[in-house]
């Protein structure tokens, strides 16, 4: 299996997902591809079977960086003619979409609009988004803002524990996805 984790990390809570991401699909003898959004204008989203994205939700949508890339590699690829009407999944090309966020006033449903967003860049090139994963982290640089939003302290996380959740249900991405390829 062939995949690929391409992510943006301003303050390491993203960086430390998708780290997490590349050593258990590693552990499953997945061969990784792992880049910084910067440093992934030519990567072509079709030549993996799994593509990971992950970015930090900003505003209920990815940061510019993310956002950039996304519509830049989407329109090369209309530009291609693999924009089809319909959007057929193409068979044996997945996506997870993966997200942190702080949540300093409504939590989770700050996330849930960015992860939609990405997804469906790939969503209308025929790629399958397997699952959108929504992960907490510290708002770096406000006490306040990591210690008195709706979700409490949540002060150094993403956390061992939740790090070690992201292994399992990276796990069990690939138990799903060897699923639906049979």
């Amino acid at each position: 299996m062939q995949a690929a984790i391409v992510y943006w990390s301003s303050s390491g809570n993203t960086e430390k997902v998708a780290q997490t991401i590349q050593a258990a699909l590693q552990a499953r003898e997945v061969d990784v591809t792992y880049r910084r959004v910067e440093d992934a204008a030519d990567l072509d989203w079709f030549a993996y079977d799994l593509l990971c994205l992950g970015f930090p939700s900003y505003g209920w949508s990815p940061p510019e960086p993310v956002d950039d890339w996304l519509k830049g590699k989407f329109a090369a690829y209309r530009a291609q003619g693999r924009v089809k009407t319909g959007a057929p999944e193409l068979p044996g090309r997945y996506v997870l979409v993966f997200c942190t966020y702080s949540g300093p006033h409504t939590g989770i449903d700050e996330a849930i609009p960015a992860t939609k967003y990405a997804g469906q860049f790939f969503a209308h090139l025929g790629l399958k988004v397997v699952d959108e994963w929504h992960i907490v982290g510290e708002f770096h640089g406000s006490l306040e803002r990591s210690t008195g939003g709706r979700l409490g302290d949540i002060r150094g996380r993403p956390n061992e524990q939740d790090l070690a959740q992201i292994e399992r249900d990276t796990h069990s991405l690939l138990d799903q996805i060897q699923m639906l390829s049979k």
